[in-house]
């Protein structure tokens, strides 16, 4: 009998996971037939609709909207990362991380 309940839970499931599935794509499909907005608002290639605010984050101190990458990431050897890592977990002093720059 359990195994009777399980099947039609997961079945259930698998039903709404199917039909949410079918909803985004069409969602997609609609947003994608709509005419993109063309203004200040250009972010990597992809532009806000109209009359949508952005993250605030997402602006320079301006307010108009960064066409530059958020993250910068250095490449390093893995004995440097060790050594950093190692210097930190054996650190005492909680703000001797803050001044050091990855």
């Amino acid at each position: 009998m359990l195994q009777i309940i399980y099947l039609i839970a997961f079945t259930i499931l698998a039903f709404l996971a199917i039909g949410n599935l079918i909803r985004s794509l069409i969602g997609f499909s609609v947003e994608a037939g709509q005419p993109k907005a063309r203004n200040n608002a250009n972010f990597y290639g992809s532009n806000y609709r109209a009359g949508t605010v952005p993250h605030p984050e997402l602006l320079d101190d301006m307010g108009n909207v960064t066409n530059e990458p958020l993250l910068i990431m250095k490449s390093i050897s893995v004995e440097d990362a060790r050594a950093r890592l190692d210097a930190l977990y054996h650190n005492d002093s909680p703000r001797s991380a803050e001044g050091d720059n990855l």
